[in-house]
C-alpha cells in the first residue's frame, strides 16, 4: 500500500487538502495529515478546525511514496517558511520520489528549485513564484515525479490523477463513478 503524507498549516485551503485525502483513502492509499503548527490541530483558511494524524516534529518521512502540499493563504506562506517542510520536500525530491502541490503551493517547489525546467500549473497570479517552470495553465500538470494543480475547483481531477499513480485505472474510474464525478463532467 502506498504511503502519502500531506502537510497542513494554519490557513491551508481545506478543499484542496481534504478532497485529496478523501479520494486517496477511498482508493486504499495510506495518507496521513501532518500538522506543522506544533499541535495536532490546524485552522483552515475558512475557519474550519482540522485534526491531523500526526505532528511534523514526531514524523519520519523516509517511508513516504509521496509528499503533498495544499495551497491557500496564509497556509502556503506558513509551509514555505517551515524549515521541517522545506527539508522533507527537498530530501524527498533528491530521492526522486513523488511530490504534489496545488494552488499557491507550487511556489514552495519553485523556491526550493524543484521546478527548474519542468512544466507546472498553479493558481493564476502565482506563476511568478514557480521559479524556472513553464506555466501550463492546466487544471493539473504531471512532469516526471511532480504533479501540480491549479486551485480548489481542480482538486478532483488533481486527486484522481494522484490516485492513478498508485492504483489500477479501473479503481480510479469506479471511484469517479461512485462520487458522480463522471456525471458532473458529462460522461
Amino acid at each position: 500500500m502506498a504511503k502519502v503524507y500531506e502537510f497542513l498549516a494554519n490557513g491551508t485551503e481545506e478543499v484542496e487538502a481534504l478532497i485529496t485525502v478523501d479520494i486517496l483513502r477511498r482508493g486504499g492509499v495510506d495518507i496521513r495529515l501532518v500538522s506543522t503548527t506544533g499541535t495536532e490541530y490546524i485552522e483552515s483558511s475558512h475557519g474550519i478546525v482540522i485534526k491531523c494524524d500526526q505532528m511534523i516534529e514526531d514524523s519520519d518521512f523516509s517511508d513516504a511514496d509521496m509528499l503533498l502540499l495544499p495551497g491557500g493563504q496564509p497556509g502556503t506562506t506558513h509551509l514555505l517558511n517551515h524549515e521541517g517542510v522545506r527539508k522533507a520536500i527537498s530530501a524527498h525530491y533528491a530521492a526522486d520520489k513523488k511530490i504534489g502541490a496545488i494552488c499557491a503551493a507550487p511556489m514552495i517547489l519553485g523556491d526550493l528549485g524543484i521546478l527548474k525546467g519542468k512544466k507546472a500549473t498553479c493558481f493564476p497570479g502565482c506563476e511568478n513564484g514557480m521559479i524556472g517552470a513553464e506555466y501550463t495553465r492546466e487544471l493539473y500538470t504531471i512532469d516526471g515525479n511532480i504533479i501540480t494543480g491549479e486551485g480548489p475547483a481542480a482538486t478532483f481531477p488533481y486527486a484522481y490523477a494522484i490516485l492513478e499513480m498508485f492504483v489500477d485505472k479501473q479503481v480510479v474510474e469506479n471511484i469517479k463513478e461512485g462520487m458522480r464525478f463522471n456525471h458532473l463532467m458529462g460522461k
